[in-house]
């Protein structure tokens, strides 16, 4: 691996965060060895053993030496609450920190995409990108491939609270499913996870650290990407802090942005590409007047329900025991079992609130503890969480630079419940699942509704609720969005409009979020513009 030397350097392609995204490319465009790529990272190295244990993502909602530690604007539809919005400030980017389902989203996500404009973006052409990233534990199909550098696996034993959460599913009526990957994703049942062996398996483990091992690969960590640097209309490089050093890094080739929904429109928007009247009131010249660059955010919200359970087999038991901590402990350590393996999600599904919905419009996730919030301590008596999550909401929100400080965070606003029809969808989410929290199977273990709890009734009952709760379930999109409208930022090969030699190549390109946790998505593109980009570098020598 190569190093930065000196106050400038010039590369192929400079590549903006290591993330999710980032690691993928930085894989993808050195395999050949004919391309010189720097990665830059703001973060640091993925150290922290609470990364590499599944179930320490929870012990990362606070650490600012891996989390950006962002929150929204006060939200107006959640109360004026401002709502965490966690993002991985470390090698893996969010990969790193978050709660390792895996989760592609329905094939008509991706049909629709194409349906608004975008070639090459149905189910049919992104597949074979999922099925290349992914190391299926199950073995290859139609749907899932073998020997990518993305590991996923099962959980590593099942659980008699989400057995009965899953038997209660077909009381209920409704059906059972066993790969939420597969032909449908309709139905309950047990979440894979981005795992190997009981162990994380990030974009920095599976991607980037085989890549760093070539001459070719150039990685700076702790270093923070100040602006994209132009001449004319062409990106040739970008300007970047490390420590109390200034460094500019050229592009002969192109700079790629892929620091994630938040960080890519605030940088292209510190660099100039943006609404004109915002750049221009911190002082920013004008490169180009793009209204889409931080418009369009979409995220998924999610209410959480909690449940006092009649036996002491939460992990809420297992956590406020010593005894039962060690032997935990120990359990993970010689068989990789266990409460340690487990990510956000143990068990889940994906339902259809209304009868005339072609597809699930709710995802519900099914976890073995409860708290009062995310990321808060564990309540001192058994409970467990079952949480609805809005798969395709209507609301939309923005990210807007607040200086022209590259070090202060963005104004983040979501706006979550401000579209009419996600109130209407939140809520029957919420009847549905305490119609299945009602069968037979799951309610021997219900001691009581802790929350919303019994006197939540109606309609209104249930909005209110969500309103004073509702927070993400970490799935923010679309502010660079892919298109050929004049609000689009990106075209359907992830180059920035209107611009030479530059591209955003992460989750913020989606068109719409897609129906499920997003990691999955975000491997994809990355996967699918590596190839993009080798081929148009190929069509240029030509």
């Amino acid at each position: 691996m190569s190093t930065v030397r000196g106050a400038t350097e010039s590369f192929d392609y400079v590549i903006v965060g290591a993330g999710s995204a980032g690691c993928v490319l930085a894989h993808r465009l050195t395999a050949s060895g004919r391309h010189r790529v720097l990665l830059i990272e703001a973060g640091g190295a993925d150290r922290n053993v609470w990364i590499h244990i599944p179930l320490g993502y929870g012990k990362l909602f606070t650490n600012p030496k891996v989390n950006w530690l962002y929150s929204s604007e006060p939200e107006p539809e959640l109360n004026n609450r401002r709502i965490i919005q966690p993002r991985g400030k470390v090698l893996g980017g969010s990969s790193s920190i978050n709660g390792l389902l895996y989760i592609r989203g329905q094939a008509e996500d991706y049909d629709h995409w194409r349906q608004l404009g975008n070639a090459g973006w149905s189910f049919d052409d992104v597949l074979p990108y999922f099925r290349r990233a992914e190391h299926q534990q199950r073995g290859a199909d139609a749907f899932h491939g073998v020997g990518g550098p993305l590991a996923v696996s099962d959980v590593s034993e099942p659980h008699p609270l989400c057995e009965a959460f899953l038997a209660a599913v077909e009381q209920a009526g409704l059906r059972r499913n066993d790969d939420f990957n597969g032909p449908a994703q309709e139905g309950a049942g047990y979440y894979q996870l981005t795992a190997r062996n009981g162990r994380r398996w990030s974009t920095a483990v599976g991607y980037l650290r085989p890549a760093r091992r070539r001459h070719n690969l150039a990685v700076v960590s702790n270093a923070l990407t100040t602006r994209i640097l132009f001449e004319g209309r062409r990106a040739v490089g970008v300007a970047y802090r490390q420590g109390d050093a200034t460094r500019v890094a050229r592009a002969e080739g192109e700079v790629i942005v892929a620091g994630g929904a938040f960080n890519s429109p605030q940088l292209l928007q510190l660099s100039g590409l943006g609404p004109a009247a915002l750049l221009q009131s911190f002082g920013i010249e004008v490169i180009a007047d793009m209204p889409g660059v931080g418009a369009d955010l979409q995220d998924h919200l999610q209410v959480r329900m909690q449940y006092r359970c009649t036996e002491a087999i939460t992990m809420n038991d297992v956590i406020n025991s010593r005894r039962r901590q060690l032997a935990a402990g120990l359990r993970y350590i010689l068989w990789r079992k266990g409460l340690l393996t487990i990510g956000a999600g143990y068990a889940g599904g994906f339902f259809r609130t209304d009868p005339s919905a072609a597809t699930p419009d709710v995802q519900v996730h099914f976890i073995i503890y409860s708290a009062d919030a995310v990321g808060a301590a564990l309540h001192p008596f058994p409970g467990f969480i079952a949480s609805v999550c809005l798969l395709r909401p209507e609301s939309r929100g923005h990210v807007w630079i607040k200086s022209a400080d590259p070090r202060e965070p963005p104004a983040i606003q979501p706006r979550y419940l401000s579209a009419p029809s996600d109130r209407d969808v939140i809520a029957r989410g919420m009847k549905l699942l305490r119609r299945i929290m009602g069968q037979k199977a799951i309610r021997r273990y219900i001691a009581e509704e802790r929350a919303p709890g019994a006197h939540c009734t109606s309609e209104a009952d249930l909005i209110a609720f969500a309103r004073a709760t509702g927070t993400t379930v970490f799935h923010p999109t679309s502010t660079c969005r892919m298109g050929s409208d004049v609000a689009a930022v990106v075209d359907a090969r992830l180059r920035v409009h209107g611009i030479e030699r530059l591209r955003v190549v992460d989750g913020s390109v989606m068109p719409t979020v897609v129906s499920g946790n997003t990691n999955a998505a975000v491997v994809m593109i990355a996967e699918k513009g590596a190839d993009m980009i080798l081929a148009d570098a190929r069509e240029m020598v030509s």
